[in-house]
């Protein structure tokens, strides 16, 4: 095969590109989050197994895509509380698997980070009124950042604002004391 430019690389290399007219190779590539499912059935009675697994689930702030299916995102942590629960489940009677996937456009993914992050709550905490009460508000503050913290995979622009609030009321009391 004769090459214009003198090597048969560049022949390989054009007919590579030529195969696929309109076709453009960006070398830039878009990895997506995984994510691990956790997809479950458990018999309506007894009640129990469904309960606790309801809110053990609701404790690690998994996102419900549909009756007896969940995901969090993919890490070391999540997927194997994950497989502890299928385990749980498991012995209480049903079924249960761990499926470990991504979303199929970035809209999806955008859409099911959206909905983790709806799933957070955002209640506000009542004004207490002695030294005490103001004291064991502050580690329930505290506490419940870490919680929301352990659970939220994608924090909002406000977390850190609440942080740095908890942070100042703990400032003004020891001011204060």
């Amino acid at each position: 095969m004769y090459s214009p430019r003198g090597s048969t690389h560049w022949v390989i290399y054009h007919e590579l590109l030529c195969c696929n007219r309109g076709f453009r190779y960006c070398e830039l590539v878009v990895t997506r989050l995984k994510w691990v499912f956790l997809l479950y059935r458990l018999p309506r009675d007894p009640s129990t197994p469904r309960i606790a697994l309801w809110r053990s689930l609701r404790r690690l702030g998994v996102v419900q895509l549909a009756d007896g299916l969940v995901a969090l995102p993919l890490d070391a942590r999540t997927k194997e509380q994950l497989e502890w629960l299928a385990d749980e489940v498991t012995e209480a009677g049903g079924e249960a698997s761990i499926w470990i996937a991504e979303a199929g456009s970035a809209v999806q993914e955008r859409a099911l980070a959206g909905r983790m992050a709806e799933a957070v709550p955002t209640e506000p905490a009542q004004r207490p009124s002695t030294v005490s009460s103001r004291r064991r508000t502050l580690r329930r503050l505290r506490r419940d950042l870490r919680t929301i913290r352990a659970r939220d995979f994608f924090p909002p622009p406000e977390a850190a604002e609440a942080r740095r609030a908890v942070e100042a009321l703990a400032d003004a009391m020891e001011a204060t004391a």
